[in-house]
């Protein structure tokens, strides 16, 4: 680890899938604390920003939209009680951050990428550990770890180190699941954070999809940018390049911060 952690980042992933059962969950056992303990370093709590926002009336949630309310509130003329689930309310929401975690797992995923994926995973979890979420992407999109549903971060990086890589990308879908697992946050600043080369192999409107998050911010291999750097202008995302899977906390502190 001292004198080149991404070789041995990457033999730990490979070996987390070793045929002698005794060294494979030895392997897995040490990646998981390996790449928790990594995930902790840097800084580890993005900053949130309060917004002013419309939403259903309920009281002390804020001031009353009187444009917004003005269908409700005009009844009260004919002298109708106006109906609660009609008027709408202004108010701040909490400055809290959710992630969202979107793996490509379409080329290789062994070794490096591997490490890569679930070092960022960890990462994501001690960032926001109460709201988050992780998706891996191919041909299809699984949920290793949903918004709303409690999951510990040794499972969901455990979940991570499973994952072989396979298929076609559908970049596309992954961003539309990202935004509805998102969308089950009520935090202040939602963010996706793709983990990928951008390459798209499956028919979609990418760029559509892309702008229908909140906030999307792309780490990509610095080898193989090309496609991250054009989709990243295109739709106003933050892009930031990693060489090897140890870079993953500080890529992480750059493009949240």
């Amino acid at each position: 680890m001292q004198s080149n952690p991404d070789e041995m980042l990457g033999m730990i992933a490979d070996l987390t899938a070793a045929t002698d059962p005794k060294l494979r969950e030895l392997a897995r056992r040490l990646a998981g604390r390996l790449m928790l303990n990594l995930g902790r370093s840097g800084p580890t709590k993005p900053r949130g920003v309060g917004r002013m926002t419309e939403r259903p009336y309920q009281p002390d949630a804020g001031d009353l939209d009187i444009d917004a309310s003005l269908d409700a509130l005009n009844e009260m003329r004919h002298g109708i009680s106006p109906d609660p689930d009609r008027l709408r309310v202004r108010g701040w929401t909490k400055p809290g951050v959710a992630l969202c975690l979107i793996v490509d797992r379409s080329g290789s995923m062994g070794g490096k990428p591997l490490a890569t994926a679930a070092i960022a995973a960890a990462a994501v979890a001690c960032r926001t550990p109460s709201d988050y979420s992780v998706l891996a992407f191919g041909k299809d999109i699984v949920v290793a770890k949903s918004q709303d549903i409690e999951k510990s971060s040794d499972a969901v990086v455990n979940d991570v180190l499973t994952l072989r890589g396979f298929g076609t990308t559908d970049l596309a879908g992954a961003l539309i699941v990202a935004n509805q697992q998102l969308s089950r946050s009520r935090a202040g600043r939602r963010v996706a954070v793709l983990l990928s080369d951008c390459r798209a192999t499956v028919e979609g409107d990418v760029e559509a999809a892309a702008r229908c998050l909140e906030e999307l911010v792309i780490i990509a291999p610095d080898e193989d940018a090309d496609e991250a750097r054009l989709l990243s202008s295109s739709v106003g995302a933050r892009l930031t390049l990693i060489s090897g899977p140890s870079q993953i906390p500080e890529a992480l502190a750059r493009v949240l911060e």
